[in-house]
Order: structure tokens, then sequence, then C-alpha cells
């Protein structure tokens, strides 16, 4: 799929992606994904529907979303280039996310966020409602070279 605006565009087609671009964004700039390597970040991308924007063809941002297509959708690895922030590109991002049509009618779609809320705010994410009921494992350090 792909939208246009302007002298952008936001496509999910994977072969467009520029890895290279992505691995270097998300272990060196992002605080989630810090020192990821290019092989995980590669089958990260094969299991899941990618969105990047450009402007005219480089790569200026990235989305992926982990789902069934059916009950269940998981919003990772959002970022949007820091030279091209403050243009509403984060909002159409979204809005391109949530209107793609193996995303609609889920039960649930989750996201986690350290700084950003007031963006998934606006398109209907809130806090847990029961968060006494939700689990995990969460390995942090997963990504950290060992001696």
């Amino acid at each position: 799929m792909e939208w246009t605006k302007e002298n952008y565009t936001i496509s999910t087609d994977k072969n467009r992606l520029d890895v290279k671009y992505i691995h270097h964004y998300l272990s060196t700039q992002s605080y989630w994904a810090e020192n990821i390597p290019v092989d995980v970040l590669k089958r990260s991308i094969a299991g899941s529907i990618c969105f990047a924007i450009y402007i005219d063809d480089a790569q200026i941002g990235f989305a992926r979303v982990v789902t069934d297509t059916a009950c269940f959708a998981y919003l990772a690895d959002v970022f949007v280039d820091a030279g091209y922030r403050g243009r509403g590109l984060s909002k159409w991002l979204m809005e391109s996310i949530l209107s793609h049509p193996d995303l609609q009618g889920l039960r649930r779609f989750l996201l986690a966020t350290r700084d950003a809320h007031g963006l998934y705010e606006q398109f209907g994410f809130s806090q847990l409602s029961f968060p006494e009921k939700w689990m995990h494992i969460h390995n942090a350090d997963v990504y950290k070279k060992k001696d």
C-alpha cells in the first residue's frame, strides 16, 4: 500500500526499505533497540507489516506492526528522522497505519512508549485499563555485547 502527500510517501513495500538506515537509527539513536543486531532487525521486518516514510526516494521514517491481522497488533520501532520532525509526519504515519486494511477490527492494539504518549493518545491509545492483569518477559539487555 502507498499513501502520498506533497513530496512524501508512506509505503508498506518491504523491497523499498533501507535496512541499513533503519538499523543505524535503531541501533544508535533509539532507547528501545540500542545495539540491535542487523540479523535480528531483518527477522523483525520479515515478521511485520512495515511502514516507511520517504521524501522522494530517501527514507526518513519507519514503523512496524506485529500482528495476526485478526485479533491483535503491536506497534513497534516508530521513528521519524530528527530533521523531518514537526511537519506532521508522525501523525500521518499513525493515520496510515490505523487505516491499513489488515489492521481493522482488531480486539487489541498495543504499544510501549517512554515519551510519545501525547501522539498516541490522539489516535485512541490509552493507559492499560487493568495493568495488574498484564505480564511480560522483558530482557532489556538482550542486545548488549557480552565480553
